[in-house]
């Protein structure tokens, strides 16, 4: 038996009148008192913490079917709203549903969601704290089940190589750093006063007792180099 459509379509705003976070969604219903919040991941765990009472919903517009709300979601849920800090949403909008998405858009999801994620984690220890338990409890089932991959497994690069394209993005990401003003180390030199080195900047006095150059060890032994170190 087919489902009876829904009377009414509209975006709302969910937000937490205690963190002054909010959430936009969109929502379908013929009950417009249903008491419907939200259903975000960081939106539930909001109102776990704080309570229902603490959250006030407001109706931002309304749309005449399923399809045109979507769209109004994906207007008003973009990329610059999900930069906010306050934004409880994880993904763009209009990409909700359990149906088949592209690489490209899972990619962009975690980021985005990871992004989301580390802003309110980072402003509520509480909810670090949860997503740190899940995390350890996920990985204790897989190391139960046999299937824990170790640090080593994950991340070693023994018998794996860059890709050349890899390489090349590589090569120009570090093009003109490291050179003149870019260097960190512009500007500065080595100073010792025989037993300790410490830098200073090229246009400071050099303290009584100290001279240009460092102590360096050289197969165990204690080497002044001085002619490296000269004024310019």
């Amino acid at each position: 038996m087919a489902r009876k459509p829904h009377k009414y379509h509209y975006i709302y705003k969910t937000t937490c009148s205690v963190t002054g976070r909010y959430y936009i969604g969109m929502h379908s219903t013929s009950n417009l008192e249903d008491d419907y919040l939200g259903s975000g991941k960081i939106l539930r765990y909001s109102i776990r913490k704080h309570g229902k009472d603490k959250h006030n919903k407001e109706i931002l517009d309304i749309c005449s079917d399923r399809k045109s709300l979507a769209i109004k979601e994906r207007e008003i849920v973009n990329e610059s709203l999900l930069k906010d800090p306050l934004c409880m949403n994880l993904m763009k909008g209009g990409e909700g549903g359990r149906g088949f998405i592209s690489t490209e858009q899972q990619a962009n999801r975690s980021k985005i969601g990871g992004i989301a994620r580390a802003n309110h984690m980072k402003d509520d220890p509480d909810f670090s704290k949860l997503v740190n338990d899940k995390i350890s409890k996920a990985n204790l089932k897989r190391i139960e089940a046999g299937t824990h991959l170790s640090w080593k497994d994950n991340y070693s690069w023994i018998g794996k190589k860059h890709t050349a394209e890899t390489k090349k993005k590589m090569k120009e990401s570090h093009k003109d750093h490291g050179i003149g003003e870019t260097n960190s180390q512009y500007g500065t030199k080595w100073i010792t006063n025989g037993i300790d080195n410490k830098k200073i900047k090229d246009f400071d006095q050099i303290p009584e007792g100290w001279k240009n150059g460092r102590i360096v060890k050289w197969k165990g032994a204690r080497v002044v180099d001085w002619a490296c170190f000269e004024n310019k």
